[in-house]
């Protein structure tokens, strides 16, 4: 993500459906997984400008964690009272991961070349018992400039964004497509921005402030779905088989994880077009 995106996300993440939405599904997760204490630790692994974990703040003790300068920079000025570190190095905050009750990976994945070596190495400080809540973009067929812009490296199948966990010391608790109520609307929006090669929104994005009443009912719409989530946690069914993005939570369990890298069998899973992903 550039400099722009990020102040697109600190101008309306507050607001915006689809934000507030994915909010308060995972707010609602947080919270059944591990009832509210201040002493219940919520580590936000990627960040961002803040929004996600500083609406948990005033029920767990919350900190967050982001590669970008210009992310955190957002994110402490309208955040205050929750802890902000500019960090890509897992190593330097392995004393936070090691006392995290929940981590939060949202959107995060996508971003990052050799997402098995990202997981495992986030993965191995936790503690037994620390839960894991993962959202990603879905669907490769979804892929247009707004990924592009956003730096993404692929947009996930739910086997796809398993393998990245298979044979590590977690159980899976979700695996599910989510934003799926409005999937139909958004492959259509996709298919169009895709043929004209122009992202629909600001910044290179497809994110774009729609009229009051619509952005509230889009909210509702999609927030919904949570019930239908929390149906599903640990009963081995998926929810939603697809979705605009992806949800998965995992717990982890005891047991050393060393560092992996990417098979070789799916060294290549970049939807970018070729000139892009070479």
């Amino acid at each position: 993500m550039q400099a722009e995106q990020y102040a697109l996300h600190a101008d309306i993440e507050t607001r915006h459906w689809w934000f507030a939405a994915r909010r308060r599904i995972v707010k609602t997760l947080v919270e059944h997984l591990v009832p509210p204490a201040p002493t219940k630790v919520v580590i936000d692994v990627g960040c961002g400008t803040g929004a996600n974990v500083a609406a948990l703040a005033s029920s767990y003790a919350c900190r967050g964690m982001d590669a970008s300068a210009a992310a955190i920079e957002h994110a402490r000025a309208r955040f205050p009272t929750v802890e902000f570190a500019c960090e890509a190095d897992f190593a330097r905050r392995a004393d936070w991961l090691g006392e995290a009750d929940v981590v939060l990976l949202m959107d995060v994945l996508e971003h990052v070349e050799d997402d098995f070596l990202f997981l495992s190495r986030m993965l191995a400080p936790l503690k037994p018992g620390t839960q894991i809540v993962i959202t990603v973009p879905a669907d490769p067929r979804l892929w247009t400039p707004h990924d592009e812009s956003f730096g993404h490296w692929r947009r996930y199948e739910l086997a796809r964004l398993s393998a990245t966990w298979s044979g590590l010391p977690v159980t899976q608790r979700l695996l599910s497509g989510y934003n799926a109520r409005l999937y139909p609307v958004i492959r259509a929006v996709r298919a169009v921005t895709s043929a004209r090669g122009k992202a629909a929104g600001r910044a290179g994005t497809d994110f774009a402030m729609p009229p009051e009443f619509a952005n509230r009912m889009l909210e509702r719409f999609f927030a919904g779905e949570c019930a239908a989530l929390l149906k599903t946690l640990d009963r081995g069914r998926v929810a939603y088989k697809h979705g605009a993005s992806s949800i998965a939570v995992l717990e982890r369990q005891s047991g050393a994880i060393a560092e992996r890298v990417r098979p070789a069998s799916i060294a290549r899973d970049v939807h970018r077009p070729a000139a892009q992903a070479s």
